[in-house]
């Protein structure tokens, strides 16, 4: 959706040294507070982003943090990082949207990677990152509009060519039925005539294709190339009479050729049939929709009495572990998907898929406490339109790797008033169950109230709950109460903080003793966990 174009180890586990390294690193010794008031630990630039990003959906509000405020840092720490490292820079911006699927933080940071640039008089570089950035035909038109909102009018010569790069590539005739429109505040006709681009010399119909673009944005009433034989079909599709067009579904074979051949998505078929999308309407579409429109329409498909015959069809490329990785889909999709389906005929495919989009995450040797933070903090939206909160992501990923543990105690805690009117820890241990699929154990956690929403009592939980494991993972946005989090730990117990929000500062050193930070909404990060425990410095994953 358009978010600016828009109108440590013992026993089994070998003994560990606190040599390793991990990337995001920090100071020491605390020299700030969280937001709730413990002792906190700033993080290096590329830390701090790496965080941040990972969890940045942009234009969206936080619990402690609003907006505005979010994304002005979100834009410095990029500039900053630039000027330090454009060549990190560069390569994480194109991890960012190509691996971690941060579409728009991902073009946020390419236009501040160019100012920075800019700013800085260095030549090369800005094009490319432009480029790497833009996956999606519309995201061209999105960029701009970001520039022009916070630069001006004026794109330098890096942001026309870079765009015009990824438009070469992205351009063609179903990309432009699909994303030009009244809907946008720059079509496709307002970035080709801004960025002037040459038609591909490998697409000999691109030429045609731009000047139809064109004529589409300034309404003029110029025949549609003979070339463009996707739109012709369209336009023809278009004009049938409103009573004439339900007819086309009597034969779902002839349906799904034509409206193939014409280039039409399940969304431009529910305006044109100005009317319901009924069973046999999905029928003809489901074949030739893609992973992310199947996932986002299984309610859809029920509450339409689609059949069991194609709704297994469905399932089966739903729980496909290649189509799955190919659609790069964020594993908070799959649990959104879960709830908001009706029927039961969906529960294992999407629990299949949600395996498969969480195979980085590593099994663990020895005993490991998962402590899942569910204070107040942590129940905000991830965003302002949708149902699914942070801590439905800590329970997500928590949840995941104790499944994958020989071993796993399970805690949701929070902190409360004590008796005493001092701040304590308030944790409910969560028991598992053996073989219990991961959505089903999430779902548990939520109906039979594991969330609590207090206050932060991290250091508290720590206490309470370590009884000499191997390592101490904590799902959290970091924001604690009370007393240190490090100094809770023995020193020589691993101790793993995964970000959710990208809050800063901190609320223990990272980056080496023992001492590492993780974080965003995909499983990519874990893969260090593993290599940390055997004595390696883990990397950036890009």
């Amino acid at each position: 959706m358009a978010k600016f174009n828009i109108a440590r180890l013992r026993g089994l586990v070998a003994p560990l040294t606190a040599t390793a390294t991990s990337p995001i690193r920090g100071e020491q010794l605390p020299s700030a507070r969280t937001h709730e008031g413990a002792p906190g630990y700033r993080r290096t630039v590329q830390g701090e982003l790496f965080l941040l990003a990972v969890s940045n959906l942009v234009g969206e509000n936080t619990f402690y943090e609003a907006a505005g405020a979010r994304d002005q840092r979100y834009a410095a720490l990029v500039r900053e990082a630039t000027v330090a490292d454009p060549e990190w820079t560069a390569r994480f911006l194109r991890w960012l949207r190509a691996d971690a699927a941060m579409r728009t933080a991902a073009l946020v940071g390419a236009a501040e990677f160019t100012k920075a640039r800019l700013d800085a008089g260095a030549a090369g570089m800005s094009r490319q990152v432009i480029d790497s950035v833009l996956l999606r035909a519309d995201e061209p038109g999105e960029l701009i509009a970001y520039w022009h909102a916070v630069y001006g009018r004026a794109l330098p010569k890096p942001v026309k060519r870079g765009i015009g790069d990824a438009v070469r590539r992205l351009y063609g005739e179903r990309a432009l039925a699909k994303w030009d429109g009244d809907a946008h505040s720059f079509r496709f006709g307002d970035v080709l005539e801004l960025t002037h681009p040459a038609a591909a010399a490998d697409k000999p119909w691109q030429g045609a294709l731009f000047a139809h673009a064109i004529d589409r944005r300034h309404h003029r009433d110029n025949p549609i190339p003979e070339e463009l034989r996707v739109l012709r079909a369209r336009a023809g599709l278009l004009a049938t009479p409103v009573e004439q067009r339900r007819a086309l579904f009597e034969d779902a074979e002839t349906a799904r050729t034509t409206l193939r051949s014409a280039g039409m998505t399940w969304e431009a078929v529910g305006g044109w049939l100005q009317g319901p999308m009924d069973a046999a309407v999905w029928e003809a579409l489901i074949p030739a929709m893609g992973y992310m429109a199947l996932l986002r329409n299984v309610r859809n498909f029920d509450l339409a009495g689609v059949s069991d015959a194609v709704a297994a069809e469905v399932a089966a490329r739903l729980a496909d572990p290649e189509q799955v990785r190919a659609s790069r889909q964020l594993p908070m999709r799959f649990l959104s998907a879960y709830r908001a389906a009706p029927s039961l005929r969906w529960g294992h495919a999407l629990e299949q898929a949600l395996n498969h989009s969480l195979t980085s995450i590593p099994a663990l040797p020895g005993r490991t406490l998962v402590l899942i933070d569910t204070s107040g903090s942590m129940t905000a939206n991830f965003a302002k339109d949708g149902t699914l909160r942070y801590w439905d992501a800590a329970a997500l990923f928590g949840l995941a790797l104790a499944s994958r543990c020989a071993h796993a105690d399970v805690v949701s805690y929070s902190g409360a008033w004590g008796p005493d009117g001092g701040i304590g820890p308030y944790t409910i241990p969560f028991p598992a169950r053996a073989g219990e699929p991961v959505l089903r154990a999430v779902e548990r956690w939520k109906s039979d109230g594991y969330f609590i929403n207090g206050g932060t009592d991290t250091a508290g939980a720590v206490r309470k709950h370590f009884a000499n494991h191997d390592r101490v993972v904590i799902l959290t946005d970091e924001q604690a109460t009370g007393h240190n989090v490090h100094t809770a730990l023995p020193a020589t117990v691993p101790l793993y903080t995964w970000n959710l929000v990208g809050y800063r500062p901190g609320h223990a050193p990272t980056g080496s003793h023992n001492r590492h930070a993780f974080g965003g909404l995909s499983d990519a990060a874990f893969t260090m966990i593993p290599l940390i425990e055997a004595g390696k410095h883990a990397n950036w994953p890009f």
